[in-house]
């Protein structure tokens, strides 16, 4: 059978159409399915990924396989010098970057990350997660105000400002508030030109869930959610193409939560 993207039923068929974007983190996960949707809507996409070159083949290969234009962008972004040469690359290739997603995050719960100490747990969340979304969001402002503009989504957490009781949870908190908070500091100073928006996900079907989680942890976590379920990669997919997607909502600093209302549950 011919492979099939993902069809958003809400937006015009290809709203991206003669867009490139750049999705950091894109291998799998969360970055995997906004890859999946931008290139569905038409957008050439480049699959960002640190360590993980076969997966971020494999999502080059299955939006290829659907009519879709796609390619691997090896970069660490906690580094300056490596973030510049992935929007270089990017920008020499379709002649400029009009989308860039800060989704790449440190992995602190799954193999052996998980072995760390806090303190390397916390340099790690810091340095990629909070670092990286900010020195790409200025690399990615210094070149579309050079060529139009464009958009610049990053992911932070639903449970960000309420806080979710645990070591992890702290850290992972201290690290997407803060991205949280340089977004809404950046979409004050780059309109009209760029917009910046927030996603923020909350317990989605990751490789965490299914792999570390126990039945009854999962059961627990559930039946805090208002929707009773766990968020799909693929909805928050839906919400990262609406922030960019044309014709353009009036939307800047905007954060949108895809957790099935937990952030409600105080």
């Amino acid at each position: 059978p011919t492979a099939r993207l993902p069809t958003i039923c809400y937006n015009p068929p290809m709203p991206l159409t003669n867009k490139t974007a750049v999705v950091t983190g894109a291998s799998s996960g969360i970055g995997r399915a906004i890859a999946l949707a931008y290139a569905a809507a038409g957008a050439r996409v480049a699959i960002n990924y640190r360590r993980s070159r076969r997966a971020a083949e494999r999502v080059v290969a299955e939006i290829q396989a659907a009519g879709g234009e796609a390619w691997t962008a090896q970069a660490d972004v906690s580094e300056p010098r490596q973030i510049d040469a992935l929007l270089r690359a990017a920008a020499e290739k379709t002649g400029q970057v009009d989308i860039w997603v800060n989704n790449a995050g440190a992995d602190i719960l799954t193999g052996p990350a998980a072995e760390r100490t806090d303190a390397e747990k916390l340099q790690a969340l810091l340095q990629v997660d909070l670092q990286g979304a900010i020195l790409c969001s200025w690399a990615a402002v210094a070149h579309m105000r050079e060529h139009g503009g464009g958009d610049i989504v990053n992911l932070s957490w639903d449970q960000a400002a309420q806080g979710y009781a645990g070591v992890n949870p702290q850290m992972f908190a201290a690290a997407k508030a803060g991205v949280a908070a340089f977004s809404r500091s950046l979409a004050r100073a780059v309109p009209p030109e760029i917009r910046v928006s927030i996603l923020s996900p909350g317990w989605i079907e990751t490789k965490f869930a299914r792999a570390k989680m126990s039945e009854d942890y999962y059961r627990q976590r559930c039946a805090e959610i208002p929707l009773r379920r766990f968020g799909r990669p693929e909805e928050v997919a839906e919400a990262a193409l609406f922030l960019v997607s044309e014709p353009t909502p009036c939307l800047n600093g905007a954060e949108l939560k895809v957790g099935g209302g937990f952030h409600l549950v105080g």
